[in-house]
């Protein structure tokens, strides 16, 4: 039989590219023999460095024009590979043309605009979200479609042997002689409804109260309302995306809103509590962390039918029938221990 050689396509964000981790552990227990290639963006291409199922990852370049040189460049570095297979979980038209140009046989992706229905082979659909199933699971679908039978969407991030010693010794350092390693994600890149820094920083306070925690705080850009506050660590700063996952290693717990973050620590099997939106686009059905222990926090059903602006962007899940400060406390007594 004739090798399957598979490009799977994921160009965007950190937590969406650390949800498609299950598509090549899957590939290569159906077919041992595949190779597997990632094409994704430079700052994310951490996430599949070290992982056993991953046998090349593509960089885009940072160029948005179609046809020039740099597109010519990138179409014959894919045509190199000899792909029998490509698999797009985010379609743009820049990457579309390249794989028809590329000459790949079966280019599978979602097909509801011209460019897409010129570039590909193969379709599938996501209906609208109708039924809602997680993002991991209609990214599965595109495996599903060349033989795949898995429901297996446990994500996964291979650390080396150095980098686990270095997560176990940044722990042992971060302790400070304390049991249980706390971090707080601030902030969520606009991604997701969120608390606001002062929200977080009356929560980080609270959590220094209780005997054996250690908190730290897991952001590489920091809001002023946090920088100041004592006691706190700040280990992410102003470093590589890889080298954060360490930190991420380190902990008993991440405390964050619907953000990539969230996600990495579910990949490393590091439990989470997360602040969610109820809101289809945002929901935790959608979104949710896989393959961790993990707490949803929601807010009353109330606050949405009242108090929803209508752009998740804008709701920042506090006040009366919000998620509460007192909330996130009891779920982390309840969790922890």
């Amino acid at each position: 039989m004739k090798q399957k050689r598979i490009l799977l396509v994921r160009p965007d964000r950190i937590g969406d590219v650390v949800l498609s981790t299950p598509i090549p552990r899957e590939l290569k227990k159906k077919y041992p023999n595949c190779f597997v290639a990632v094409l994704l963006q430079d700052y994310t291409k951490d996430i599949y460095l070290n992982n056993p199922n991953v046998d090349k990852i593509i960089v885009m370049d940072k160029s948005t024009n179609l046809f020039d040189k740099s597109f010519r460049e990138k179409v014959r570095e894919i045509k190199s590979c000899h792909f029998t297979h490509s698999l797009t979980l985010l379609p743009t038209e820049r990457i579309n043309y390249m794989l028809f140009f590329a000459g790949i046989p079966y280019r599978l992706g979602v097909g509801n605009k011209l460019y897409q229905y010129l570039t590909l082979t193969h379709f599938v659909s996501r209906k609208k979200y109708v039924p809602l199933r997680h993002e991991a699971d209609y990214s599965m679908d595109s495996a599903r479609r060349i033989g795949v039978v898995s429901d297996d969407l446990d994500t996964e991030i291979h650390l080396t042997k150095v980098e686990l010693n270095n997560a176990k010794e940044l722990r042992e350092k971060l302790l400070l002689g304390k049991k249980y390693l706390i971090g707080v994600h601030v902030t969520s890149g606009n991604s997701a409804p969120n608390w606001s820094p002062k929200q977080y920083a009356e929560l980080i306070n609270e959590l220094k109260k209780i005997e054996n925690f250690q908190i730290i705080v897991t952001d590489n850009k920091v809001p002023d309302e946090i920088k100041n506050i004592p006691g706190i660590e700040f280990p992410n700063i102003d470093i590589r995306l890889r080298e954060s996952f360490v930190t991420f290693k380190a902990l008993d717990l991440l405390i964050s809103a619907s953000t990539g973050p969230m996600h990495l620590a579910a990949a490393l099997k590091v439990k989470t509590i997360s602040l969610f939106c109820p809101l289809t686009a945002c929901s935790p059905k959608l979104w949710g962390p896989m393959g961790n222990e993990s707490r949803i926090l929601l807010p009353k059903p109330d606050y949405c039918s009242l108090k929803c602006p209508g752009d998740p962007k804008k709701c920042n899940l506090e006040g009366r029938d919000g998620i509460t400060i007192n909330d996130v406390l009891e779920s982390v007594n309840n969790f922890i221990y």
